[in-house]
């Protein structure tokens, strides 16, 4: 869903403002696209289902409804399947909520950002921290242990103690499953320009290194599993959908710039492909008006692009890259074959930040927070 009321000062996604939406088409096409793509794709089974925007709570409970039965449809989806639906603390009112409920949504991933005001406006959200908490109470009387939010951490000019104080109260408020990103300044965006032009300070490395180890400290001591880079669970409540990316799993990406990947079976098909939807928002429902789907790019992935996603997102993760995952990608060379000889990851593995052992090959606890500068020694491995 690509619509949001206002365009937040780091944003970067591909949103649109407009003055007003034509939701029956938007649905048409997406109920379309969803179809088409399914039938190309024959698949039989879907695992879970992640409503992203833009603002998809914007939509109208109808809409995310007229999905998920094109969905099921199409292919089983499960009763039990994971439905996600991001939300703004600002369009969450009860009784919106309970009709995502009625519609199938069974998971919710609340964008909070902040639950300080200053800090807010900043970042140009439309709602308060208090309506960030009340909206979180909300789902979480609807979606128990389903509950997921979202905090930033990074702002210009944002203290340790600040961030140390908004975590205290996110933990006080959150229910079950926690995503911390570091604010990353997009070019294009008002932030950048303000960081770029002096208006505001730039956070230091060493600052950004230490909000986040005190947040995983902080969420590790009160009953979270840090099972990926960004993402905290407690009491099993891991999002699936998002385990799938990690896992190198097919996806299908459905509406204005969405990704996916997947292989066309339906059209004779035998590799996977990375595929990219249409980014503006009227002339991708003019392509699905028009063929059944508004999918702009493709590329077919070679054997070694597809295990440079599988190390690359699998690595992201607590269980990291395991042995059948690597071998239903590369039947012909092994984990071990690649990564035991001597070279970059045998040297990272005697530094401490790497394991391979019967498991897979997977980060330590110390590894995990330095992923991104781990990996271009390991992609160099994997390439030779």
């Amino acid at each position: 869903w690509p619509y949001c009321r206002q365009r937040c000062s780091y944003c970067s996604f591909n949103k649109y403002v407009v003055p007003a939406v034509d939701e029956a088409a938007v649905r048409a096409s997406m109920v379309r696209e969803t179809r088409t793509l399914l039938r190309l794709s024959q698949v039989q089974s879907i695992t879970s289902v992640f409503f992203g925007g833009g603002t998809p709570s914007l939509a109208s409970p109808q809409t995310i409804a007229a999905v998920l039965e094109a969905v099921a449809g199409a292919a089983n989806l499960p009763v039990g399947a994971e439905v996600t639906l991001e939300a703004n603390p600002s369009s969450t009112s009860t009784q919106r909520l309970a009709g995502f409920r009625a519609a199938g949504v069974n998971r919710l991933s609340i964008g909070v950002q902040s639950l300080d005001d200053a800090e807010l406006r900043l970042l140009g959200r439309e709602h308060t921290a208090a309506e960030a908490q009340g909206a979180v109470e909300a789902a979480r009387g609807l979606f128990p242990g389903r509950t997921s939010i979202d905090l930033l951490f990074g702002l210009p000019g944002q203290s340790w103690d600040a961030w140390a104080r908004s975590l205290e109260a996110a933990l006080g408020l959150c229910d079950d499953h926690v995503s911390l990103y570091q604010l990353t300044l997009e070019r294009g965006t008002v932030l950048a320009a303000q960081v770029s032009g002096g208006t505001l300070p730039a956070p230091p490395q060493d600052l950004l290194a230490d909000m986040y180890q005190t947040a995983r400290a902080m969420l590790v001591a009160a009953g979270f599993r840090h099972y990926e880079v960004s993402n905290f669970a407690r009491k099993g409540a891991l999002s699936t959908h998002n385990l799938s990316y990690w896992r190198a799993e097919q996806y299908i990406g459905v509406g204005p710039g969405a990704h996916g990947r997947f292989v066309p079976r339906g059209e004779g098909g035998h590799r996977r492909e990375a595929r990219v939807q249409t980014l503006e928002p009227d002339a991708w429902m003019r392509e699905v008006q028009s063929r059944g789907h508004g999918t702009r790019k493709r590329v077919v992935l070679s054997p070694l692009e597809q295990l440079e996603e599988v190390l690359a997102l699998g690595l992201r993760t607590d269980e990291g890259v395991t042995h059948e995952r690597w071998g239903h990608f590369s039947p012909q060379l092994s984990l071990e074959a690649v990564f035991g000889a001597p070279g970059e990851a045998r040297d990272l593995q005697q530094q401490g930040w790497l394991v391979l052992d019967s498991s897979g090959l997977r980060c330590t606890w110390e590894g995990l927070a330095l992923l991104d500068s781990l990996l271009p020694s390991l992609l160099c491995q994997l390439q030779r």
